[in-house]
């Protein structure tokens, strides 16, 4: 008797909690959430505009899977590029297409070493072209691979993946602020909050780029219009720079290790991309400042760009060995300025041309 009591006496109370929605339209409440969800997104497009921000393609892992699959598709025999941010920024495809007649396919994934794409197509019967591969030492030598889950998302992409790409796609040529840089709990993270102690403040890389729907990408033109946010982008890459001189045994038995170990790497799909009638070409980019001091003395040249070529037997461009590809605008020390990338495209392949007629007539002596 005590439970039934207890049952109805808390049936009694909730039905008092029970009440009906007021017998009103919903309508003019719907449109009011509506109102305040585009005045918000609209107040949130303009701040990121009146920054400097144009709409760009978001270059995500569906994107590069998207281009990746061209080889798949019958494009095999096209230029490939390859490399990391360097050969994504400098290289545009638009340019390279006046000059060669095709257009290139655009594979470069920043901070990720091209060895493992190199791999990649040795393997794929589908492509017997041409791949200029960027050597940017700290990454082409470490092996180092920020980017490696694009390479899953082109084997292994779900439906959900395949839908939400082809969403994103129909509303970023037109917003400014949809990109990962803007995000605002990406926002809220670089606000100067009080320092806690025994946490270092992480200093992530900001927005460099924008990007077309095939990956055609060149340097965003606020760091050439804006010193003060280049010069952010020089204390990110400067961030926690260790002189070799002061590394342990060691760290730079690891990195002598590293070295030897991704050069064979480079040899045996070089060696496997050429059985196949492929061509390899490796292409060094331009860099100055900071670069220009870490890059010699982590991999010297005599120590890694030479025996790379000598012992692949590919075809070699330095910057530093063609006047037409020095004397670039580099905002952040690494990169060509948006506005001399086609001319840098145009100036790499004249000397790409230059350099193959050299070789074949050298060959045919």
């Amino acid at each position: 008797m005590r439970s039934s009591t207890s049952s109805s006496e808390s049936s009694a109370a909730l039905s008092k909690l029970d009440r009906a929605l007021p017998a009103r339209p919903l309508r003019a409440s719907a449109w009011i959430g509506l109102f305040i969800m585009i005045a918000l997104v609209s107040g949130w497009e303009m701040y990121w505009r009146d920054y400097g921000s144009v709409p760009s393609y978001r270059n995500s892992a569906s994107l590069w899977a998207i281009e990746r699959r061209r080889i798949d598709n019958g494009e095999g025999d096209k230029t490939v590029i390859s490399g990391s941010s360097r050969m994504l920024f400098n290289t545009q495809p638009d340019t390279w297409e006046q000059e060669s007649g095709e257009r290139p396919i655009q594979l470069s994934l920043e901070g990720t070493s091209p060895v493992g794409l190199m791999e990649d197509l040795a393997a794929d019967d589908d492509f017997t072209g041409t791949l200029l591969v960027g050597v940017a030492p700290g990454l082409f030598f470490s092996g180092f691979e920020y980017r490696r889950k694009a390479f899953d998302r082109y084997k292994n992409e779900s439906p959900t993946q395949w839908i939400g790409q082809q969403i994103s796609m129909l509303v970023e040529p037109y917003l400014a602020f949809y990109h990962y840089d803007f995000a605002l709990f990406q926002v809220l993270e670089r606000q100067p909050f009080p320092p806690r102690t025994d946490v270092e403040n992480p200093i992530d890389v900001r927005r460099l780029t924008v990007v077309e729907k095939d990956r055609s990408t060149r340097m965003w033109d606020k760091l050439e219009t804006d010193p003060e946010y280049a010069a952010v982008a020089q204390q990110i890459w400067a961030h926690g720079f260790e002189p070799y001189d002061e590394l342990d045994e060691e760290e730079i038995e690891k990195n002598l290790e590293s070295r030897a170990k991704q050069i064979e790497r480079a040899v045996a799909a070089t060696n496997a991309l050429r059985e196949k009638g492929a061509e390899v070409i490796f292409v060094r980019n331009p860099a100055e400042g900071h670069y220009a001091i870490r890059e010699p003395t982590y991999n010297p040249r005599a120590e890694t760009w030479d025996v790379l070529i000598e012992k692949t037997g590919a075809l070699g461009i330095h910057w530093m060995d063609h006047e037409a590809l020095q004397g670039f605008w580099l905002p952040e020390w690494s990169h060509i300025a948006g506005s001399e990338a086609d001319r840098y495209t145009k100036a790499l392949y004249e000397v790409i041309q230059t350099e193959r007629k050299l070789r074949n007539a050298k060959s045919a002596e």
